[in-house]
């Protein structure tokens, strides 16, 4: 299988070359190409992760939320919850609305069900069918499993360091969403 090249894309000297947004004082040469090399790697992981899910959403025939819904659906089935259309509008940031017209066309293409609440008569309960949840494990959860491997290959002191960093990457992206709205607020 041929490998997704490295995206030159997110490198500092074709998307920072004057020093603008990140400040590289006191960086030596070697750091900052370690640094790019993370940020092309994750660009890679990015893309492939695209490409996984763009084919899984053709070989179901579902959209990206359609895809989302599936997947919360299926681990609410794992961890035994019953999920109402309500949670799902709540899990997909959704309209109730939108959320009755996406459950209908996933009844009518024989991806959920509705059933009637374990505990509440007045509620329903939405749930993927046995073919979904299989074609699902097939298509998505096979690509997903193959993290696992990465993961496991290193020591322990290593996944620490892995995990600092995604921690620390999601929360500094975090803040500069934050940063961006209150500049944006400034201006209005």
């Amino acid at each position: 299988m041929e490998r997704e090249e490295l995206p030159t894309i997110f490198n500092l000297a074709s998307s920072d070359p004057r020093s603008e947004l990140i400040d590289r004082s006191g960086l030596s040469d070697e750091t900052l190409q370690q640094i790019d090399h993370i940020m092309a790697e994750m660009g890679r992981l990015r893309a492939v992760e695209r490409k996984i899910s763009r084919a899984s959403q053709r070989y179901m025939n579902l959209n990206e939320t359609d895809m989302r819904a599936i997947r919360f659906l299926i681990s609410a089935k794992n961890t035994s919850i019953s999920v109402t259309p309500g949670m799902l509008a709540k899990h997909l940031v959704i309209t109730t609305a939108s959320v009755t017209k996406m459950i209908d066309r996933l009844e009518k293409a024989g991806h959920v069900v509705r059933t009637s609440h374990p505990t509440d008569r007045r509620s329903l309960c939405v749930t993927v069918t046995a073919e979904t949840h299989m074609a699902a494990r097939e298509q998505v959860g096979r690509h997903h499993a193959a993290r696992f491997g990465a993961a496991a290959r290193l020591s322990a002191k290593e996944r620490e360091v892995v995990i600092r960093f995604l921690s620390e990457t999601a929360r500094d992206l975090e803040d500069s969403i934050a940063s961006v709205g209150e500049r944006a607020g400034d201006d209005a």
